[in-house]
């Protein structure tokens, strides 16, 4: 083979001391056994160093002239002077030479007897892993090595000593020679070099070769994924009890159930076997999510391949391959994993009887299950939740539902059926009220109401629920608890079907309420409740009830912990502990926008919410306009504002500056709502300075609006959340001589307003959004006006659907006035990112709701 290169290239490929000493060795005869191989474009030799060490040397020539890559059993290990030599001694021998500048230490190959027979049998490798422990006093350290040797036949060659060129093997009566394949045992060396392993130092020539991994730990686990190759291709492998890499993977994945006496929770044991032996899974995985969220790469660590390997350490020598595809999937089911604490001292994770619905995830993977039946069973139900059968109307209903009220009825009687609570969650105006009164009526029907029914509302809706349960269910007997005279009947409550009660009477009458075992309880306007720690919620949580039913349009208005509250009520551990709920799902979604997450959320709460949204489900209901009227602060309005505006701000920044935004949030609310009052109307704001201004463009450009409207004949609702600014209105409209009706907290008497509207007396509704929000039905309005916008769109939402609700014939115009460049405009925006949030869990809108530094300069911009 001829090699385009001199000796005067060298130094530049060499170190300059390996130069000369290989050329000496070369010189010395100290190249033994050279073999150019032409198809590999490699050079094979043996070298003998010093105190007659011999040297196994593989010089590939593939990359020449730019670079050498040449490898040594010495501990040098790299392009050493080993290497040198045998390079010169190539470059010696391709150039025409005389007779006595031949190498005299070449020798002659032996002649073989005839009695003999000759064999070149394949070398087959053999590798054997070890680890050895030494004691520290910093505590023990470990050495990992795998030792090389060559079979040939039966007979061991070690690759540092190579002076065995050919061995004898008895073959019936004859002698077999074998020669050693030299090629052949270095391109095993070459592979195991390909997999990051280099040579141990110092090793002797009757020993095996011995291999480290300079990637250490990563190395050895990449390293396995060869040995089944390998096996195949003929190599040995013998893994030493002593190696601490011993890499197990799953024959079998197993689930272990096992219930309380009531059934009410159970723990799950989730774990492998391997060879009969069994490990639990559950205590592993924790660990490995909370070394990676330690590291700050569990997102990575989740997002690699389903084939992706996970390495996990069970013994001092075990280690565990998990395909990653498989412990996402159980990730995702279980995501109370994520959080530390959460296993018990056995290892075994305790879920509610309503979180069955988890198990039907794992189920779609290859899982033995053992144990107990009932919650598999129980969540073989919840997946069949939307395909609940068609339940017949009760008799005693006086009423027709709607299609899509037929089916709130049906999956309010599948919860019944199943021992289960959930959230009626219909936008507002499609009807909430009807599905429960049928409901109620069923169970009477069916024979289940053994107890009378709890209905809990907001102290406006109570002549609602009455007047509609007299009409569509007269057959049910019903109990108004509300006022003093609602005393003497505290004690009678066992004698009715349905008993009426407030929120605000909860806590006043909880011995008498707590003493009773209700059948059905319902919170209508559930939301009510979103303080896990008032009182109200307290107490509600601690009735006795067969049943819980969640009613609102609105299940979240600021955040998701009103949600928890209400799930907290409804059905205790299904969203685990507040804590919990915090960590897993509230600060992933809020602050971080984690969409995967938010779907483990839906997907968790999915059987025990119900919403519809009347585009879908109500497509008689006429079209809603929306329209932002924007109004122009000028003159001595606009300046109040700017000076408000820069005091305000001033102190604001000085209060988050001392004690951060969470704790500034009654400063800042303060000096925002000034800043509104002014953009409303000077005069709600107690300032001297304010009394000086005495014109409100907002309420000059809605004067302007309202007698034009009222002559086209238009119907309208005025919402205000201020009822100083309600009466500002009035003053303005008894100037104009407009007729109106209002309705406000202070109004004693609610159904005539109510029914001087309905009956078309008067043309204009003035309502505090407070008071008139929800539990009104006034279709005979065909325009919403919203004076000043309010936080949480919800809010406006339910108050624009007091009109935009079932029974309405008339298209519906929704005014909302906004002050251009001010706070107002900032509230709007502010109010997508809450309605986000809100779409995100009912739908798969981005979102987010964290109220951060920028929002707040935004709010106390300047005008423009």
């Amino acid at each position: 083979m001829f090699i385009n290169l001199t000796l005067e290239e060298l130094p530049r490929l060499f170190n300059s001391d390996y130069i000369s000493r290989g050329i000496n060795y070369a010189k010395q005869g100290m190249v033994l056994d050279a073999q150019a191989l032409e198809s590999s474009q490699k050079i094979v030799a043996t070298v003998q160093g010093s105190n007659n060490h011999r040297y196994l040397c593989t010089i590939s020539l593939e990359q020449l002239p730019s670079k050498i890559q040449g490898r040594c059993s010495c501990p040098v290990a790299h392009n050493c002077k080993h290497i040198v030599a045998v390079l010169v001694k190539h470059l010696q021998q391709q150039r025409p030479v005389h007779n006595n500048q031949l190498d005299n230490n070449q020798q002659q190959t032996p002649s073989i007897p005839t009695n003999t027979l000759t064999s070149d049998n394949s070398p087959t490798p053999c590798l054997r892993f070890f680890s050895k422990q030494t004691s520290l006093i910093n505590g023990t350290n470990y050495d990992d090595y795998v030792d090389l040797t060559f079979k040939y036949t039966d007979t061991l060659v070690t690759p540092n000593n190579p002076d065995t060129k050919r061995m004898t093997h008895q073959a019936g009566n004859k002698i077999e020679h074998i020669t050693r394949q030299i090629e052949q045992e270095n391109e095993a060396i070459d592979f195991l070099f390909e997999h990051d392993f280099e040579i141990a130092k110092n090793a002797q020539p009757d020993d095996a070769l011995r291999f480290y991994n300079y990637e250490e730990e990563h190395g050895w686990f990449c390293f396995h994924e060869q040995l089944n190759a390998l096996r195949v291709a003929g190599w040995e492998i013998t893994i030493d009890p002593s190696f601490r890499f011993n890499l197990i993977e799953p024959d079998q994945w197993y689930v272990d159930l096992e219930t309380d006496k009531n059934e009410a929770w159970f723990d799950l044991e989730l774990g492998v076997k391997s060879k009969d032996k069994a490990i639990s899974l559950l205590p592993i995985l924790v660990a490995v999510i909370q070394q990676q969220k330690q590291a700050k790469t569990l997102q990575a660590f989740l997002e690699q391949a389903d084939n992706a390997p996970v390495y996990v350490r069970t013994t001092q020598t075990d280690i565990l391959i998990l395909p990653l595809g498989k412990i996402r999937h159980i990730l995702e089911s279980l995501i109370e994993l994520y959080e530390p604490n959460t296993l018990g001292s056995n290892g075994k994770l305790k879920l509610s009887r309503h979180q069955a619905g988890q198990l039907n995830t794992l189920a779609e993977t290859d899982l033995v299950w053992s144990g107990t039946q009932a919650p598999r069973l129980f969540a073989a139900k919840l997946a069949g939740f939307k395909e609940i059968e068609t339940v017949s109307i009760p008799k005693t209903l006086k009423a027709t539902l709607r299609p899509y009220q037929q089916q709130g009825f049906n999956w309010l009687q599948f919860l019944s059926e199943y021992g289960l609570a959930g959230v009626l969650a219909d936008e507002m105006g499609l009807g909430k009220t009807i599905q429960t009164i049928a409901h109620i009526l069923k169970e009477k029907e069916l024979g289940r109401l053994s107890s009378p029914c709890l209905v809990v509302a907001t102290t406006s809706l109570m002549v609602n629920w009455h007047n509609e349960l007299k009409l569509f269910a007269p057959s049910l007997k019903v109990l108004v608890s509300q006022g003093d005279r609602r005393k003497k009947h505290l004690s009678t409550f066992a004698n009715y079907d349905v008993v009426l009660t407030t929120y605000p009477l909860l806590p006043r009458d909880f011995e008498a309420l707590t003493d009773q075992h209700w059948h059905l309880l319902i919170l209508d306007e559930a939301q009510y409740i979103k303080n896990p720690r008032s009182k109200v919620t307290e107490t509600a949580c601690k009735l006795s009830a067969n049943h819980r039913l969640c009613l609102t349009g609105t299940p979240m208005e600021n955040h998701l912990g009103e949600l928890w509250s209400q799930f907290n009520f409804l059905m205790p551990g299904l969203l685990g502990n507040e804590k919990q709920f915090r960590a897993l799902f509230r600060k992933p979604i809020e602050n971080q926008s984690d969409q995967a997450r938010q779907k483990q959320l839906n997907k968790r709460i999915a059987p025990f919410m119900l919403r519809r949204e009347k585009s879908l489900v109500a497509k008689e209901l006429p079209e809603k306009i929306e329209i932002i009227s924007r109004v122009e602060l000028s003159g001595k309005q606009r300046q109040l504002y700017e000076t408000i505006r820069l005091s305000m701000n001033e102190k604001v920044r000085q209060e988050i500056d001392k004690k951060g935004i969470a704790r500034s949030q009654i400063i800042i609310l303060d000096a925002l709502l000034k800043l509104r009052q002014v953009c409303c109307d000077p005069r709600l704001v107690k300032l001297e300075s304010a009394k000086k201004v005495k014109n409100s463009a907002k309420l000059e450009q809605l004067m302007e609006m309202l007698p034009e409207m009222i002559e086209e004949g238009r119907r309208v609702l005025l919402f205000s959340q201020f009822t100083s600014m309600l009466s500002l209105i009035e003053e303005a409209l008894d100037k104009r001589k407009i007729a109106y009706v209002k309705l406000t907290g202070q109004t004693k008497d609610r159904r005539s307003p109510v029914k001087q509207f309905q009956d078309k007396d008067v043309p204009l509704f003035l309502i505090s959004l407070k008071a008139g929000g929800a539990g009104l039905n006034l279709t005979a309005a065909d325009t919403v006006i919203h004076y000043d916008p309010w936080w949480n769109p919800a809010v406006e939402a339910q108050a624009t659907d007091r009109a935009h609700r079932i029974g309405q014939k008339n298209q519906v115009f929704v005014y909302k006035f906004i002050t251009t460049g001010t706070v107002e405009e900032k509230i709007n925006t502010l109010q997508q990112k809450k309605k986000a949030l809100a779409d995100a869990l009912f739908g798969s809108g981005k979102q987010t709701n964290k109220l951060t530094e920028n929002d707040i300069q935004a709010l106390f911009e300047p005008l423009k």
